[in-house]
């Protein structure tokens, strides 16, 4: 799914029980991190839940892969990862992902360990593609 898509297919929810639906589905469908490779190498420190992102650079492009053991939390990853997947370095540097979690309506239907853990999977993800060269 692309990340114009997403957007707008929550732009279509306005009740949070749908949003919250759409976001179990969305997890549901990511492909995870397979469970051999949750392991401390890749775990997200600062999250309620157990969560693992794995990232991967093909040329000058990023792929992640995640996985966490709760259903909210993945699909928190599959948007995280919408955004991210295929971009460069300098791409995902530019993105403002916290703005985006809002313009979803997320943000303000999320408990505050939840928002804090999107937060440290953004953190990990900024880790895994490397400081900007001065």
């Amino acid at each position: 799914m692309r990340a114009e898509e997403l957007i707008e297919n929550f732009s279509y929810l306005t009740d949070w029980e749908d949003k919250y639906r759409y976001l179990i589905e969305l997890g549901e469908q990511m492909e995870v991190l397979p469970e051999s490779e949750c392991v401390d190498e890749y775990k997200v420190q600062g999250c309620q839940s157990q969560v693992w992102i794995k990232g991967e650079k093909k040329g000058n492009n990023f792929y992640f892969k995640a996985n966490s053991d709760a259903i909210i939390v993945r699909g928190l990853e599959a948007i995280l990862l919408t955004f991210v997947n295929g971009k460069t370095a300098n791409d995902i540097r530019t993105l403002n992902l916290a703005e985006t979690f809002k313009k979803l309506g997320l943000e303000e239907n999320l408990s505050p360990t939840r928002r804090n853990g999107f937060t440290a999977m953004v953190e990990r993800i900024h880790t895994l593609i490397g400081k900007p060269t001065p």
